[in-house]
């Protein structure tokens, strides 16, 4: 079955569910709660073994869509069995009708922001930093009292001396924000003083010749801000506009630098897991090139015919966190898995990351994607979670505030709305803890050139500061 036969089938899965669910009778929903969860959850849903269901605190994914998952799946390595055999897609349905209505009965809640968070070796300050952005993608900075925040729906806003700047920077690119598109990354050139070299990722919409939905493509571009406008413009990648697709999810994209002065970048596949395996295409792909878009004569497949020259690595189904390791130089990156498998990975050139001839992850509705974890010829992570956690933004800690953090990995979570911190030795996970929780999506991390870490929160739509408590 192709990639556009399984959107099908999992959309036509998805229509059947809220069917199901109308068709199954509120007060089955109740008494389905109290047969299946409320041993676990309580009678109330105030919480018992589990949690409350409805103190507006979702530990494993807010969205329906992840509720309704978890119920069918479980998360077993926590406890909660999968219900996929005992309960069908209606009577899930019904549950979740009948645990948010519960939730709108108490007026239910997101707590408000924590300023204060302990973890094994510091007690944090969390603070904000900027606040009412509009679904903020990532965080970068000039110096140490200016950042730059790009917001998906195509904005790059500035944060100086502590305030969010009210005008957005004009003359930004035109991005298609549409599904998962908008404007992505943004990255601050390594020789920012004497060059003044900024970078956008943003997902570019070809020109709609009224034959259908236009293709869109992951682009990348640089250009200098003058009185806050974006100024001098350079592309430094655009696909093949044959290569584009319709679809709106999966364009990736994150922006690193490595000592050596090579640019890289990551596309997703775009929705087509067998493209990512296929050299002539761009997607599902990491690229390295020059900051000004020329392209390395020794990449991988630069010699191979038809192929694309940027392409450095293979296999990359939707890579959401990109980092260089400040000693060793080497490229680390974390991208999603479908449901289950999200991977961290160290990128090296020529390397084939799997997917979707291998994974540890399974297709969104429960069918196999592939029945290999394993094959000679493709690379294992070097770490991967199971269930997804919705890793996005990584880095490793780089400042001087955190000292027992020094070059350890910072990684973001959307689903699980938390921000871990992994040591690594010698290519191994040594250990994982979590040290943000339940605040919002964490779309991007970084260390500050204070030293703080910023954490960006898609929704609310905040910039959150961490420091260590005096």
């Amino acid at each position: 079955m192709n990639s556009t036969q399984q959107k099908i089938k999992q959309l036509f899965i998805l229509v059947l569910f809220f069917v199901f669910a109308v068709q199954v009778k509120a007060q089955d929903g109740a008494a389905l709660y109290q047969q299946n969860c409320a041993s676990c959850h309580g009678a109330d849903l105030n919480g018992g073994n589990a949690a409350s269901l409805i103190d507006g605190v979702w530990q494993f994914g807010a969205e329906n869509s992840y509720i309704y998952r978890n119920i069918k799946f479980g998360i077993t390595h926590l406890g909660m069995p999968s219900y996929e055999a005992t309960l069908n897609d209606g009577e899930i349905g019904a549950i979740l009708s009948y645990i948010r209505e519960s939730e709108k009965h108490v007026g239910a809640v997101k707590p408000p922001i924590v300023h204060q968070s302990e973890t094994m070796d510091y007690d944090l300050n969390v603070e904000m930093f900027a606040e009412g952005l509009e679904i903020p993608w990532a965080i970068d900075f000039l110096d140490k009292n200016t950042a730059l925040i790009t917001e998906r729906p195509g904005s790059l806003r500035m944060v100086k001396n502590g305030k969010l700047l009210t005008e957005a920077v004009k003359n930004t690119p035109e991005v298609l924000h549409e599904g998962q598109g908008g404007l992505l990354d943004v990255a601050v050139d390594p020789n920012y003083d004497k060059n003044g070299w900024i970078y956008l990722a943003f997902s570019h919409v070809l020109k709609n010749n009224g034959e259908g939905r236009p293709g869109a493509m992951t682009k990348l571009v640089r250009g200098k801000i003058k009185d806050n406008t974006w100024a001098d413009e350079q592309v430094i990648f655009e696909a093949p506009h044959e290569t584009y697709r319709t679809t709106r999810h999966h364009y990736g994209c994150r922006i690193v630098f490595d000592p050596e002065g090579y640019l890289y970048f990551a596309i997703g596949e775009r929705g087509y897991q067998d493209m990512a395996q296929d050299v002539t295409l761009p997607n599902g792909k990491v690229h390295r090139i020059f900051p000004d878009g020329r392209i390395p004569t020794d990449n991988p497949w630069y010699n191979e015919p038809g192929s694309i020259k940027s392409l450095y690595s293979l296999g990359n189904r939707n890579i959401q966190g990109m980092a260089v390791h400040p000693v060793t130089g080497e490229v680390w990156a974390t991208e999603h898995g479908p449901m289950g498998g999200d991977e961290l990975n160290l990128i090296q050139a020529g390397k084939n990351y799997g997917w979707p001839v291998i994974t540890y992850g399974l297709n969104y509705n429960g069918t196999i994607v592939s029945d290999l974890t394993r094959k000679e010829g493709y690379e294992q992570p070097i770490f991967y979670w199971k269930p997804s956690t919705a890793l996005c933004g990584l880095d490793f800690y780089s400042g001087d505030l955190f000292p027992k953090w020094k070059n350890k990995l910072l990684v973001g979570a959307l689903k699980y709305e938390q921000v871990s911190l992994l040591d690594i030795e010698n290519d191994r996970v040594m250990y994982e803890e979590v040290i943000l929780k339940n605040q919002g999506r964490v779309r991007d991390v970084s260390t500050g050139p204070d030293g703080a870490i910023y954490v960006v929160l898609n929704n609310p739509g905040t910039v959150l500061r961490l420091t260590p408590k005096q």
